[in-house]
């Protein structure tokens, strides 16, 4: 198994719609105002947060159950910024659309910019043939209210190619999360 270099995603972002919409470069500033960056690097793809966010509020005192989630357990918020809680967490999405392939195997790893400040990312891996956005879960380790910026650099997409083509892929199993646009939440 071998990690993906920049060359290999720039071309398949290019012919194989991998990544869309697709940033070349590293963009670090836009309108002369800098920014999380975001886009390729070396052995990488930083994705951007969209300003979709689901925020975690035990406001109905609920049981948080992966199995009969209660999707009142989250306040939906549009919004250019996103004020994570003490000690809970919020949902996002990405703004790139991912089309895997069969061959690759994708990690998503926090960036550092927020790790620093207590901000951990949790995404499963991306399996081959899955496709869609890409469902982050924030979390705010601190005891202070964290902060969120949409459409700037959130976490990294790392890229793995098999020895060997996989039997059965995600598409091939009739995955749940599928073709998932917007924040999804747990399904069973």
């Amino acid at each position: 198994m071998t990690i993906k270099s920049d060359k290999w995603i720039i071309d398949q972002s290019e012919k194989n719609d991998l990544i869309k919409p697709f940033e070349s470069t590293q963009v670090r500033e836009v309108e002369g105002k800098k920014i999380v960056s975001y886009g390729v690097s070396s052995y990488g793809y930083d994705v951007r947060c969209a300003n979709e966010f689901k925020i975690f509020t035990n406001t109905h005192s609920s049981v948080v159950d992966p199995k009969n989630f209660d999707k009142n357990s989250f306040i939906d918020v549009i919004a250019d910024e996103c004020i994570i809680p003490p000690n809970s967490f919020a949902l996002a999405r990405t703004i790139e659309y991912f089309k895997i392939p069969r061959s690759v195997l994708t990690l998503c790893l926090g960036k550092s910019t927020y790790a620093r400040c207590g901000i951990i990312v949790n995404v499963t891996p991306l399996e081959p043939e899955w496709e869609g956005h890409v469902t982050l879960e924030f979390s705010n380790t601190t005891n202070l209210p964290a902060k969120i910026y949409a459409n700037e650099g959130v976490a990294q997409m790392v890229f793995f190619e098999a020895d060997e083509i996989c039997s059965t892929s995600y598409k091939d199993r009739g995955g749940k999360y599928q073709g998932q646009k917007g924040v999804t939440l747990p399904k069973t």
